[in-house]
């Protein structure tokens, strides 16, 4: 049987207004867990990029992709916005699908 798949572009950031992190997976919730758990070294790991601020499905990994590209393109103020207009507090979207509160 295969996997389930749900492409997805998130946005990961170290505090409010912090250090950003753009990505994409087929998979968010085991991405997540990869990111909080440390388990991939380089830049999220290095800079505490934990937090889940943003997310966004999309129907096939070609239209996230492309959706991630562009986003990282994107002046930092403008991802800023983004993250505001659906969660102006800069909120652990992560605790609403299950994951344990992050500790300060």
């Amino acid at each position: 049987m295969p996997l389930e798949r749900n492409p997805c572009v998130y946005i990961l950031a170290s505090q409010p207004r912090g250090t950003l992190y753009i990505g994409v997976t087929s998979n968010l919730e085991a991405r997540l867990w990869q990111h909080r758990d440390g388990a991939i070294a380089g830049f999220t790991q290095r800079h505490g990029v934990r937090r889940l601020v943003w997310f966004e499905m999309h129907c096939d990994m070609i239209a996230a992709i492309t959706r991630e590209k562009q986003l990282k393109n994107w002046r930092r103020q403008w991802k800023i916005n983004l993250i505001e207009e659906t969660n102006p507090h800069w909120g652990d979207l992560a605790v609403g699908l299950g994951f344990p509160p992050l500790d300060r």
